[in-house]
């Protein structure tokens, strides 16, 4: 009989986050898996920062303006600790749902003030927390709020229908890191994307496209690409000039979610900008076998004796204290030793 190689349904949800509002958005994301688990979707993906947002801010304002920095604290007010209350509920939904959902998410450290990763987060079909991936290197403004993340965050995460992955916006053009998760097997990878990019370069839709069909065309895995759109909430909070504001309204500049074969073939979408929805996919993953029996890169197409790539996956550590620390607090009624 031999092995058997399933088919899945795979949701990408296109959406924009209830602009900073962490809770709000988080039940947004919760509805979106609602609906894609009665649909019966086993993989559900979602844009980058999606909860509360993304700081979509600076391709508007200068990093230190007024209005940059009153967005930014609004950010971190509305960031995500992990675990927290909405990693707890969006566990609780996909164990509803029986779904995989990958999310992105503006992470902090807890206890801290001031540091932010973007974030995409791995809930399993069980509401289990699988993990997280943090972006390697925030691009352009991002680097104003974000910090860059740990390589600990990288790699593939297991399922039971195969190595899933996942990265976030520029990093789905980054050849090493896409090597990397090609030579651990990824079968389905996810693409977070923002609302937009840059105003001078191609519109978002263009970029997904791209990059989608050369990721597809390297790993011969599905991809499932999620972006994010433009409400009119966002461009009342943002306050932009009115020609931002009507870059803002263009709809060709945002959107553009697709699902991709491993034959490069677009099986779903794009949803187009001025639209929120779901795109539903079935995955077939022989065709994945069939694609890697022609090329696969990291094994029979490839030549290990010329090329090699190392990933350094320890966590940085940048504090470290080896002493035990005894303090005293005292009351009028007591006094107690506390060891920290």
């Amino acid at each position: 009989m031999g092995d058997v190689y399933p088919t899945i349904k795979a949701a990408v949800v296109q959406a924009s986050p209830v602009f900073l509002d962490r809770e709000a958005s988080t039940e947004k994301a919760c509805e979106f898996i609602r609906e894609a688990g009665k649909n019966g979707a086993k993989i559900i993906a979602f844009p980058e920062g999606f909860i509360p947002a993304h700081p979509t801010w600076f391709h508007f304002y200068p990093g230190r303006s007024t209005q940059a920095m009153d967005l930014c604290i609004e950010l971190f007010k509305n960031s995500v600790e992990i675990p927290g209350p909405e990693t707890d509920a969006l566990c609780q939904v996909a164990k509803e749902a029986q779904a995989y959902v990958v999310i992105g998410v503006c992470e902090r450290l807890p206890n801290t003030l001031g540091t932010l990763f973007n974030t995409q987060i791995y809930i399993g079909p069980d509401g289990k927390f699988i993990g997280k991936h943090q972006k390697f290197t925030p691009t352009g403004g991002e680097r104003l709020v974000h910090t860059a993340g740990n390589g600990d965050t990288y790699g593939v995460f297991p399922t039971e229908f195969g190595p899933f992955s996942s990265l976030i916006c520029g990093e789905n053009s980054n050849p090493l890191a896409i090597f990397g998760l090609v030579a651990e097997g990824t079968r389905v990878h996810i693409m977070s994307w923002p609302n937009h990019i840059a105003k001078n370069a191609p519109p978002l839709p263009e970029r997904v496209l791209i990059d989608s069909k050369a990721f597809a065309q390297m790993s011969k895995a599905y991809v499932l690409s999620s972006c994010a759109v433009i409400n009119e909430d966002m461009i009342k909070k943002l306050k932009v000039a009115e020609d931002n504001e009507k870059f803002l309204r263009n709809p060709i500049n945002y959107g553009g979610s697709i699902i991709v074969a491993p034959t490069t073939k677009v099986i779903a979408g794009p949803l187009d900008g001025s639209e929120e929805g779901i795109l539903y996919a079935d995955l077939n993953m022989e065709l994945s076998l069939k694609m890697k029996l022609r090329h696969d890169f990291a094994g029979l197409y490839n030549r290990p004796d010329i090329f090699s790539l190392k990933v350094n996956r320890s966590s940085p550590k940048l504090y470290e204290a080896n002493m035990i620390q005894n303090f005293q607090l005292c009351d009028e009624d007591s006094e107690e030793e506390l060891k920290l």
